[in-house]
Protein backbone atom coordinates (compact mmCIF):
# COMPACT_ATOMS: atom_id res chain seq x y z
CA UNK A 1 0.00 0.00 0.00
CA UNK A 2 1.28 3.36 -1.27
CA UNK A 3 1.57 5.85 1.97
CA UNK A 4 -0.39 9.10 0.77
CA UNK A 5 0.85 11.29 2.95
CA UNK A 6 -0.99 14.42 2.08
CA UNK A 7 -4.43 12.86 2.65
CA UNK A 8 -3.54 11.71 5.89
CA UNK A 9 -2.62 15.73 6.96
CA UNK A 10 -5.40 16.52 5.67
CA UNK A 11 -7.32 14.33 7.94
CA UNK A 12 -5.78 15.00 11.27
CA UNK A 13 -6.39 18.90 12.88
CA UNK A 14 -2.94 18.77 13.32
CA UNK A 15 -0.16 20.69 11.55
CA UNK A 16 2.46 19.13 9.89
CA UNK A 17 5.07 20.97 12.09
CA UNK A 18 2.99 19.47 15.24
CA UNK A 19 2.81 15.88 12.96
CA UNK A 20 6.63 15.58 12.94
CA UNK A 21 7.57 16.34 16.35
CA UNK A 22 4.70 13.79 17.73
CA UNK A 23 6.21 11.18 15.28
CA UNK A 24 9.41 11.66 16.94
CA UNK A 25 8.67 11.97 20.15
CA UNK A 26 6.52 8.89 19.73
CA UNK A 27 9.79 6.89 17.77
CA UNK A 28 12.25 8.21 20.29
CA UNK A 29 9.96 6.19 22.67
CA UNK A 30 10.26 3.54 20.93
CA UNK A 31 13.72 3.21 21.10
CA UNK A 32 14.12 4.01 24.04
CA UNK A 33 11.81 1.09 25.04
CA UNK A 34 13.98 -1.12 23.10
CA UNK A 35 17.01 0.45 24.92
CA UNK A 36 16.42 0.04 28.22
CA UNK A 37 15.37 -3.44 27.48
CA UNK A 38 18.60 -4.18 25.55
CA UNK A 39 20.34 -3.06 28.75
CA UNK A 40 18.50 -5.14 31.35
CA UNK A 41 18.50 -8.54 28.94
CA UNK A 42 22.51 -7.93 28.54
CA UNK A 43 22.76 -7.27 32.68
CA UNK A 44 21.07 -10.16 33.31
CA UNK A 45 22.82 -12.68 30.73
CA UNK A 46 25.91 -11.36 32.23
CA UNK A 47 25.17 -11.73 36.15
CA UNK A 48 24.05 -15.24 35.23
CA UNK A 49 26.43 -16.31 32.58
CA UNK A 50 29.61 -14.99 33.49
CA UNK A 51 32.14 -15.67 36.15
CA UNK A 52 33.63 -18.52 37.29
CA UNK A 53 30.76 -20.42 38.56
CA UNK A 54 27.79 -19.09 36.28
CA UNK A 55 24.27 -19.88 37.25
CA UNK A 56 23.26 -20.51 33.99
CA UNK A 57 24.79 -23.91 34.36
CA UNK A 58 22.72 -24.82 37.44
CA UNK A 59 19.45 -23.61 35.32
CA UNK A 60 20.52 -25.83 32.64
CA UNK A 61 21.02 -28.89 34.70
CA UNK A 62 17.27 -29.37 35.76
CA UNK A 63 13.84 -29.17 34.49
CA UNK A 64 13.93 -24.77 35.29
CA UNK A 65 15.89 -24.25 31.72
CA UNK A 66 12.34 -25.14 30.00
CA UNK A 67 10.44 -22.49 32.25
CA UNK A 68 13.14 -20.07 31.10
CA UNK A 69 13.30 -20.85 27.76
CA UNK A 70 9.51 -21.17 27.39
CA UNK A 71 8.51 -17.96 29.39
CA UNK A 72 9.46 -15.07 27.23
CA UNK A 73 7.91 -16.69 24.00
CA UNK A 74 4.46 -16.94 26.41
CA UNK A 75 5.00 -13.20 27.41
CA UNK A 76 5.30 -12.46 23.35
CA UNK A 77 2.13 -14.11 22.87
CA UNK A 78 0.36 -12.33 25.75
CA UNK A 79 1.58 -8.78 24.27
CA UNK A 80 0.92 -9.23 20.99
CA UNK A 81 -3.06 -10.79 21.76
CA UNK A 82 -3.79 -9.33 24.52
CA UNK A 83 -2.84 -5.90 24.55
CA UNK A 84 -5.07 -4.08 23.83
CA UNK A 85 -7.04 -4.85 26.68
CA UNK A 86 -4.22 -4.41 29.00
CA UNK A 87 -3.43 -1.64 30.78
CA UNK A 88 -0.52 0.33 29.70
CA UNK A 89 1.11 -0.53 33.03
CA UNK A 90 0.60 -4.41 32.94
CA UNK A 91 2.13 -3.55 29.14
CA UNK A 92 4.92 -2.50 30.49
CA UNK A 93 5.30 -4.99 33.11
CA UNK A 94 5.15 -7.61 30.94
CA UNK A 95 7.80 -6.20 28.69
CA UNK A 96 10.18 -5.71 31.56
CA UNK A 97 9.52 -8.86 32.72
CA UNK A 98 10.62 -10.51 28.60
CA UNK A 99 13.68 -8.61 28.64
CA UNK A 100 14.59 -10.03 32.08
CA UNK A 101 13.97 -13.86 30.90
CA UNK A 102 15.90 -13.09 27.79
CA UNK A 103 18.83 -12.62 29.80
CA UNK A 104 17.65 -15.67 31.82
CA UNK A 105 17.85 -17.41 28.83
CA UNK A 106 20.98 -16.08 26.62
CA UNK A 107 23.38 -16.59 29.72
CA UNK A 108 24.79 -19.24 27.64
CA UNK A 109 26.48 -16.44 25.09
CA UNK A 110 29.13 -15.30 28.50
CA UNK A 111 29.77 -18.75 28.37
CA UNK A 112 30.69 -19.84 25.03
CA UNK A 113 31.83 -16.58 23.49
CA UNK A 114 34.86 -14.71 24.52
CA UNK A 115 33.73 -11.37 26.15
CA UNK A 116 35.80 -9.24 23.60
CA UNK A 117 33.92 -11.26 20.61
CA UNK A 118 30.19 -10.52 22.14
CA UNK A 119 31.24 -6.92 22.77
CA UNK A 120 32.37 -6.64 18.89
CA UNK A 121 29.49 -8.20 17.77
CA UNK A 122 27.38 -6.22 19.53
CA UNK A 123 28.77 -2.90 17.86
CA UNK A 124 28.59 -4.09 14.86
CA UNK A 125 24.99 -5.34 15.37
CA UNK A 126 24.56 -2.04 16.55
CA UNK A 127 25.82 0.18 13.45
CA UNK A 128 24.01 -2.61 11.35
CA UNK A 129 20.86 -1.82 13.09
CA UNK A 130 21.05 1.84 12.82
CA UNK A 131 21.76 2.19 9.83
CA UNK A 132 18.71 -0.26 8.23
CA UNK A 133 16.35 1.31 10.68
CA UNK A 134 17.41 5.13 9.93
CA UNK A 135 16.37 3.28 6.47
CA UNK A 136 13.49 2.24 7.09
CA UNK A 137 12.56 5.79 8.85
CA UNK A 138 13.26 7.87 6.28
CA UNK A 139 12.68 6.31 2.77
CA UNK A 140 9.50 7.06 0.88
CA UNK A 141 9.57 3.58 -0.60
CA UNK A 142 7.01 1.76 0.29
CA UNK A 143 8.98 -1.64 1.98
CA UNK A 144 5.46 -3.39 2.32
CA UNK A 145 6.14 -6.12 -0.17
CA UNK A 146 9.88 -6.65 0.98
CA UNK A 147 8.25 -7.34 4.33
CA UNK A 148 6.15 -10.04 2.84
CA UNK A 149 9.33 -11.85 1.37
CA UNK A 150 11.55 -11.38 4.63
CA UNK A 151 8.77 -13.28 6.79
CA UNK A 152 8.35 -16.12 4.21
CA UNK A 153 12.28 -16.38 4.89
CA UNK A 154 11.81 -15.94 8.48
CA UNK A 155 9.42 -18.65 8.32
CA UNK A 156 11.81 -20.86 6.79
CA UNK A 157 15.12 -20.52 8.57
CA UNK A 158 12.78 -21.64 12.05
CA UNK A 159 11.55 -24.71 9.88
CA UNK A 160 15.57 -25.33 9.14
CA UNK A 161 16.77 -24.10 12.92
CA UNK A 162 14.28 -27.18 14.05
CA UNK A 163 15.39 -29.67 11.76
CA UNK A 164 19.04 -28.95 12.30
CA UNK A 165 18.22 -29.35 16.03
CA UNK A 166 18.24 -33.41 15.11
CA UNK A 167 20.84 -33.20 12.02
CA UNK A 168 23.67 -31.27 14.34
CA UNK A 169 25.01 -30.32 10.86
CA UNK A 170 27.61 -27.25 11.01
CA UNK A 171 27.07 -25.88 7.22
CA UNK A 172 23.20 -25.62 8.09
CA UNK A 173 24.06 -23.79 10.86
CA UNK A 174 26.34 -21.36 9.10
CA UNK A 175 23.63 -21.46 6.12
CA UNK A 176 21.24 -20.48 8.75
CA UNK A 177 23.06 -18.29 10.54
CA UNK A 178 24.29 -15.98 7.10
CA UNK A 179 20.31 -15.76 5.46
CA UNK A 180 19.00 -15.07 9.28
CA UNK A 181 21.67 -12.35 9.18
CA UNK A 182 19.82 -10.98 5.79
CA UNK A 183 16.81 -11.45 6.92
CA UNK A 184 16.79 -9.62 10.20
CA UNK A 185 18.64 -6.50 9.04
CA UNK A 186 15.64 -6.19 6.26
CA UNK A 187 12.67 -6.57 8.83
CA UNK A 188 14.53 -3.92 11.06
CA UNK A 189 13.61 -1.11 7.91
CA UNK A 190 10.38 -2.93 7.60
CA UNK A 191 9.30 -2.74 11.09
CA UNK A 192 10.73 0.70 11.53
CA UNK A 193 8.43 1.71 8.34
CA UNK A 194 5.51 -0.17 9.84
CA UNK A 195 6.26 1.52 13.54
CA UNK A 196 6.55 4.76 12.03
CA UNK A 197 3.09 4.18 10.54
CA UNK A 198 1.42 3.41 13.55
CA UNK A 199 1.50 6.45 14.91
CA UNK A 200 -0.98 8.10 12.69
CA UNK A 201 -3.49 5.20 13.38
CA UNK A 202 -3.12 5.73 17.55
CA UNK A 203 -5.99 7.54 18.81
CA UNK A 204 -5.36 8.62 22.03
CA UNK A 205 -2.07 8.64 24.39
CA UNK A 206 -2.83 5.00 26.29
CA UNK A 207 -3.21 3.55 22.35
CA UNK A 208 0.15 5.68 21.58
CA UNK A 209 1.69 4.42 24.42
CA UNK A 210 0.98 0.24 23.89
CA UNK A 211 1.79 1.15 20.45
CA UNK A 212 5.23 2.39 21.39
CA UNK A 213 5.67 -0.97 23.78
CA UNK A 214 5.17 -3.11 20.90
CA UNK A 215 7.27 -1.26 18.49
CA UNK A 216 9.69 -1.48 20.59
CA UNK A 217 9.37 -5.58 20.95
CA UNK A 218 9.44 -5.77 17.06
CA UNK A 219 12.49 -3.69 16.78
CA UNK A 220 14.00 -5.82 19.93
CA UNK A 221 13.50 -8.86 18.75
CA UNK A 222 15.37 -7.69 15.47
CA UNK A 223 17.82 -6.35 17.04
CA UNK A 224 18.61 -9.22 19.31
CA UNK A 225 18.32 -12.00 16.56
CA UNK A 226 20.63 -10.06 14.48
CA UNK A 227 22.76 -10.23 17.23
CA UNK A 228 23.15 -14.21 17.51
CA UNK A 229 23.14 -14.58 14.59
CA UNK A 230 26.27 -12.55 14.10
CA UNK A 231 28.03 -13.69 16.94
CA UNK A 232 27.40 -17.38 15.18
CA UNK A 233 29.47 -16.27 12.52
CA UNK A 234 31.88 -13.89 14.23
CA UNK A 235 32.36 -14.61 18.00
CA UNK A 236 35.20 -17.06 19.40
CA UNK A 237 34.79 -19.65 21.42
CA UNK A 238 36.48 -19.50 24.96
CA UNK A 239 37.19 -23.43 24.13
Amino acid sequence: MAYDWQNRAAARPATWAEVDTGLRQFMLRVYNYMGAALVLTGLVAYAVGAGEHPIYLSIAGNPLIWIVMLAPLGLVFLLSFRIQSMSLGAAQLTFWAYAALMGLSLGFIFIHYTGASVASTFFITAAMFLAMSLYGYTTKRDLTGMGSFLFMGLIGIIIASVVNLFILSSMMSFVISVVGVLIFTGLTAYDTQRIKESYFAADDGTMAGKKAIMGALQLYLDFLNLFIMLLRLLGQSRN
